[in-house]
């Protein structure tokens, strides 16, 4: 049954006219009504046609950035201030404003992204993540409203614009250089698996292993859940298997200078005891002791380009979905020293 804006009118006790007052976020309803009538359109899962809308609404010269967790969590790791710089310098060259999210739960990021929409807030929305099962991305693609994603959708990827690198190739690549330099035993010490980019990394390193004939030993794989817990104690029961790695493919260059700093008080050197290598070479990385090889991907290019396609989608809604992949450099530095 499709709802309409009079089926929303008469369960919320307004006129229809209220109902799209509140839709396009009129200065003229009170906060109160505007409550009542969203959570009638949440209760009956109303929504509006925006692409409809848009044609009478005013652009609101504004773009929606969703982060995976609050922008205080964000902001510790380098990745969104640089990925943000691409986004607000494209935006900022289009004479667009940007709206940052705030949310912290997957749940409260939905009803972010829910109240952007619904209220009309932003003319389209980036989401600088991709998370398995994600609402707000269902959400956006049920509404038609026009998004872009930064990372590879879990689903229905050929239907979403999305800008990405080739995370399965990359890791491959950089597990083959350690397999090259005469590792056997390497770990995979990883970010949470509950986002796209930790399952292509995964399976690019498992490629990697399948190919040069060494099995894959779920011993070896450390995910970032267990290393928030406690970093210490997950390296502590990596290095004490009966057969510890030799090397660690990090998940990015943060994880990779905590696994250093816990290593060097275990009194096991890198890389005269175990080798690096990491992603996103931030700028640390060429300072750290040792300096780390690291992928570079790009994350102001990411950003920049997620942008590029949203704008595209504004001005034409019928721009067909596509796939950009941002290329990436591998940047070897010390981290790493030869088995052979």
């Amino acid at each position: 049954m499709i709802v309409t804006i009079k089926d929303v009118a008469k369960k919320a006790n307004v006129a229809p006219s209220t109902v799209s007052r509140v839709i396009a976020n009129s200065p003229r309803i009170s906060e109160q009504t505007k409550k009542r009538v969203r959570e009638v359109m949440e209760e009956l899962g109303y929504h509006p046609n925006f692409q409809a809308r848009s044609l009478a609404a005013k652009s609101t010269q504004a773009i929606g950035v969703i982060m995976p967790n609050s922008a205080y969590h964000a902001f510790q790791n380098p990745f969104f201030p640089e990925v943000l710089r691409g986004i607000s310098k494209n935006a900022h060259a289009n004479k667009y404003g940007i709206y940052l999210s705030t949310g912290s739960t997957e749940d409260e990021i939905y009803a972010e992204v829910m109240s952007m929409v619904q209220g009309r807030r932003v003319d389209g929305i980036i989401l600088l993540y991709s998370r398995i099962n994600d609402k707000a991305m269902k959400f956006l693609q049920e509404t038609n409203f026009p998004f872009s994603v930064v990372g590879r959708p879990y689903e229905n990827e050929e239907r979403i614009t999305y800008v990405d690198n080739d995370n399965i190739y990359i890791t491959k690549q950089i597990t083959n250089y350690l397999i090259e330099l005469g590792h056997r035993t390497i770990a995979f010490v990883g970010g949470s698996s509950d986002f796209v980019v930790t399952i292509d990394r995964l399976n690019g390193y498992k490629l990697a292993l399948a190919e040069a004939g060494i099995p894959f030993n779920k011993d070896y794989l450390v995910h970032e859940e267990f290393i928030k817990e406690n970093g210490r104690i997950a390296i502590e029961s990596l290095m004490s298997l009966k057969n510890p790695p030799t090397a660690l493919v990090t998940q990015d260059d943060l994880i990779a200078y905590e696994m250093i700093s816990h290593l060097e008080d275990m009194n096991i050197k890198v890389p005269d005891d175990i080798s690096i290598v990491s992603f996103n070479n931030l700028m640390l990385s060429e300072h750290s002791k040792p300096p780390l090889t690291s992928i570079d991907i790009s994350i102001y290019q990411l950003g920049f380009e997620a942008t590029n396609c949203l704008l595209e989608k504004i001005k034409m809604p019928e721009t067909l979905p596509k796939r950009i992949t941002i290329p990436t450099k591998f940047i070897e530095r010390k981290s790493c020293k030869s088995k052979k």
